[in-house]
């Protein structure tokens, strides 16, 4: 069940936040960006939707991962499913800068009064607060994968590389924020992909070991005893 939440979350995540952008959206080209946006509006949209699916399942996710690891260290499995929680309704409230560009590309009457370039340029003002959006919530998209991370380090259950990549995975969000935050021509420099590596094997990884080898049952010391004495 993690395992199946947790390539929903991947896949949506991937489509919504990668894909879609990468196809429509061009840095410093409003013209562009709008006549994207305009000839190909289904494809936003369901980039929108695939957003909204993602932040969904994300809830679910590590409540699912709580009953998992929650024998590991349950104070720890509960500041996991906290840190994620919080981000979802940040990530709920960040879509509406999309249906406003929506709103924009779809030509309505009271825009009558805006030029063309004036339109385009709030396209790019509201994809780029949808970005500062992403960039805030990416905070707690770091910090649930500390306790995460840990609990699959200690639980025996779960590869230990994967738990390593995890934790690794939080401070990589964490210093892309910083750097993004502190640092004007920080997207121009290349190093955040590079650096955001760690949170992305591990979540990967940790996705398709539950999905493909499940969870490794870990004996129990009466077990151990129990086969001992036969």
């Amino acid at each position: 069940m993690a395992g199946l939440l947790y390539l929903v979350v991947v896949l949506t995540g991937i489509f919504s936040l990668m894909y879609v952008p990468f196809k429509l959206i061009v840095t410093e080209n409003p013209s562009q960006t709008f006549h994207n946006l305009v000839s190909s509006e289904t494809l936003f949209r369901f980039g929108i939707v695939s957003g909204l699916i993602c932040y969904s399942f994300f809830l679910f996710l590590p409540v699912v991962l709580y009953k998992l690891l929650k024998p590991v260290n349950e104070n720890y499995a509960k500041l996991m499913v906290l840190l994620a929680a919080v981000s979802v309704p940040i990530s709920f409230i960040n879509i509406q800068n999309k249906f406003a560009v929506l709103s924009l590309i779809k030509a309505s009457d009271y825009l009558d009064g805006f030029s063309t370039e004036q339109i385009q340029s709030q396209v790019l003002f509201y994809l780029d607060q949808y970005d500062n959006g992403i960039l805030i919530v990416s905070i707690f998209w770091g910090l649930w994968l500390l306790p995460f991370g840990y609990l699959v380090f200690k639980s025996g259950i779960l590869p230990k590389i994967l738990g390593v990549l995890l934790m690794l995975g939080c401070f990589s969000y964490l210093i892309n924020f910083f750097g993004h935050s502190l640092i004007p021509d920080y997207s121009k420099m290349g190093i955040s992909s590079y650096i955001s590596l760690p949170a992305s094997l591990g979540e990967i990884g940790t996705c398709l070991w539950l999905l493909i080898m499940g969870a490794r049952d870990k004996k129990q010391p009466e077990d151990l005893k129990g086969s001992i004495e036969l």
